[in-house]
């Protein structure tokens, strides 16, 4: 009764209610909240420490930014959508909000169309060498299966494509990437309102921002060749997993490449199918089936893990 309470008399105030409408839209600043109501910034955030406090919104920082979206999971979390739900249609104040909230969409979109085109050459080479992403995602699909997901978490999510693509099937989903360019890339493509479940989020996928055993699926596509220790990148990976929990890892197979290194920032040319087995298994995950997509001259491979208590 208390936390219900204590939500009303947060949402309870003209200004909060405007916000909580705005978040439900999405994740947002202070700084694009402050630009939408018109109002001072810590006057804004007064506001925004209110609803905090009371369940309504969830705050995460990213970098210098601290970002604002309903809440998801949680007692407060029914309340806030609830009334969302109830808020009018025709409102002259709430249109106007909306208005304002597209322009601030439109200028996410030139800035993450800006920093693509940048780097859409050197992408571009890569896709080159292998066989196409459709063939690749469809082939994932097919290993993911069709059942439904509670909990989704893909690590290294860059654009945001893993989440897009088994979007229709999960609960709940979350991207990490430690790229703020791409974080922005990957927000501009889950604006949708059928993406309102999905979130990016910046973390280090050697630590990550995850409760344990907390998620269902758990993907790293064409992400692991990046780092250092991937080892250390799937034991972490198999913390989050929940009982039943899977990891599938998208990569390369061994290969000769090595103008990957210098162009690309490969830390490893792909990897073989008995290392990728032995840091499943010292991460306590049982390994699946392996499966493959040949290609000229990078083969992908398709490896699985599962958590089985």
């Amino acid at each position: 009764m208390e936390s219900l309470l204590a939500g009303l008399r947060a949402a309870g105030e003209p200004t909060r209610l405007r916000l909580l409408a705005l978040c439900a839209h999405g994740e947002l600043s202070v700084t694009e909240l402050t630009q939408i109501l018109g109002q001072s910034q810590p006057r804004v955030s007064r506001h925004l420490k209110l609803l905090v406090e009371a369940g309504l919104l969830t705050r995460f920082r990213e970098g210098s930014l601290v970002f604002y979206r309903i809440a998801d999971s949680g007692e407060s979390a029914h309340l806030a959508r609830t009334l969302v739900d109830l808020l009018p249609d025709d409102d002259n104040e709430l249109s106007r909000d909306l208005v304002r909230l597209d322009r601030i969409r439109q200028k996410r979109a030139e800035i993450a169309e800006s920093y693509f085109q940048e780097n859409a050459g050197q992408w571009n080479k890569i896709r080159a060498l292998h066989v196409p992403e459709a063939d690749v995602e469809a082939r994932l699909r097919e290993l993911v299966g069709s059942a439904r997901i509670g909990s989704f978490l893909d690590i290294g999510t860059g654009t945001g494509r893993m989440l897009e693509l088994f979007a229709g099937q999960m609960d709940r989903g979350v991207g990490l990437d430690l790229s703020g360019e791409m974080l922005a890339v990957a927000r501009t493509q889950l604006e949708k309102d059928e993406y309102r479940h999905l979130q990016v989020r910046k973390g280090d996928m050697y630590n990550m921002p995850i409760d344990d055993q907390s998620v269902d699926v758990a993907t790293l596509h064409l992400v692991l060749h990046y780092s250092l220790e991937p080892a250390s990148v799937i034991i972490e990976a198999a913390r989050t997993l929940a009982p039943g929990g899977r990891l599938f890892i998208v990569d390369f197979a061994a290969h000769q490449e090595e103008r990957l290194r210098a162009e690309h920032k490969h830390q490893r040319l792909g990897f073989s199918d008995r290392e990728i087995h032995q840091a499943m298994v010292s991460a306590g995950l049982e390994p699946g089936p392996v499966d493959s997509l040949s290609g000229d001259p990078l083969t992908v491979k398709f490896w699985q893990g599962s958590r089985l208590h």
